[in-house]
């Protein structure tokens, strides 16, 4: 009889044992646990920690209530300005309410990933692509608000979605690239005629200040040399203005008088003045003068071959160069006594003064 008993307290220990092993659940802290007793919901939510279920009728359901990190597989569409592109995207979610979650949708991942994948596809053609490029932040809203519309009603809150990439063809990348290199070009451009333009209005202040003060100009010019100068030049091309000869001659004392000018007799080089007849010892026209005329008129012959020897052209030295202009040596007067024993019938006639 008590070892009847003792079987039975035995028994009834096991059962409980085996009974409170099978009802036992433990439900972790990022979780809720949903029961269902034959097949409908039963009470509330299970909460973080030990909880027992009837073993047969029961069956429990965990929700995992963290954000959950789903990458959307890329897209191809056309844009509305009819470009193809190819974008990815990320959603972050996390589930609200574990009971519509197992109840209104099969699998609320599934769900959410094919939501996205439409939704994006959707933006992609309602989009241009410099929004896309550009104007991400718009896209990205609008993309959480077309996702989470639906989503409300499976439990599930759209935390964020942002688009990665825009793949873009080849061809296209090249165009931008030559579009985005016209346009600086264009900006910089633009800039540098406002710089001229501005230099010009300088400039033209500069010079209206140095036309009031010619010396100003001078100066200037002399900076520029010495700019020059500087960089070890071996030709310096020094500009004279006629400002400067303007200013020299305002500067000139007034007693003082012009420089001679170029016309001046003896600034030409190579000009020998003409010998005065006292250099040469001889009055003008000695080159042809007669000899003495006796008194008696007898020297007429001797006349005649002094006026013909006077005729004749001076003769040229031969150390002399041609175009000098210098005066010929005048020839010594005829000899009376030379002439008469030259032509010995010719009879003289001496003159009684004589």
């Amino acid at each position: 009889m008590l070892e009847g008993l003792v079987v039975a307290a035995i028994a009834v220990v096991a059962g409980f044992l085996a009974y409170a092993m099978a009802a036992a659940r433990v439900v972790k802290q990022y979780e809720r646990g949903v029961v269902f007793r034959l097949g409908r919901l039963h009470g509330g939510l299970r909460n973080p920690g030990f909880t027992m279920i009837v073993p047969v009728l029961d069956r429990i359901r965990k929700v995992n209530m963290q954000i959950v990190t789903m990458p959307v597989p890329a897209q191809e569409g056309i844009t509305r300005d009819n470009v193809t592109v190819r974008v990815d995207a990320v959603v972050y979610f996390r589930v609200v309410e574990p009971a519509e979650a197992i109840i209104a949708v099969e699998d609320y991942r599934f769900a959410v990933s094919q939501m996205a994948q439409t939704s994006l596809r959707s933006i992609i053609g309602k989009s241009d692509l410099d929004d896309l490029l550009s104007n991400r932040e718009k896209l990205n809203q609008g993309l959480e608000l077309m996702i989470d519309s639906p989503a409300m009603g499976w439990g599930v809150q759209i935390d964020r979605v942002e688009i990665k990439d825009v793949s873009l063809p080849e061809t296209m990348k090249r165009s931008m690239a030559r579009q985005a290199e016209a346009d600086r070009e264009r900006r910089a451009r633009v800039i540098n005629a406002d710089a001229e333009l501005q230099a010009s209005k300088k400039l033209a202040e500069a010079a209206g200040a140095m036309s009031k003060e010619p010396a100003a100009l001078q100066l200037r010019l002399l900076q520029t040399v010495v700019a020059v100068a500087a960089e070890k030049n071996s030709t310096l091309v020094l500009p004279f203005p006629v400002e400067l000869l303007r200013f020299l001659e305002r500067a000139q004392p007034p007693g003082q008088g012009p420089p001679p000018g170029p016309g001046a007799v003896g600034a030409l080089p190579g000009h020998v003045p003409a010998e005065s007849p006292e250099d040469t010892g001889t009055t003008p026209g000695s080159a042809g003068t007669r000899g003495p005329v006796s008194a008696s008129g007898a020297g007429t012959d001797a006349e005649a071959e002094t006026d013909a020897e006077g005729q004749k052209e001076p003769r040229t030295e031969p150390g002399a160069e041609a175009g000098t202009d210098t005066a010929p040596e005048p020839e010594p007067p005829p000899d009376p006594v030379a002439a008469d024993l030259a032509n010995p019938g010719r009879t003289r006639r001496i003159s009684p003064s004589a």
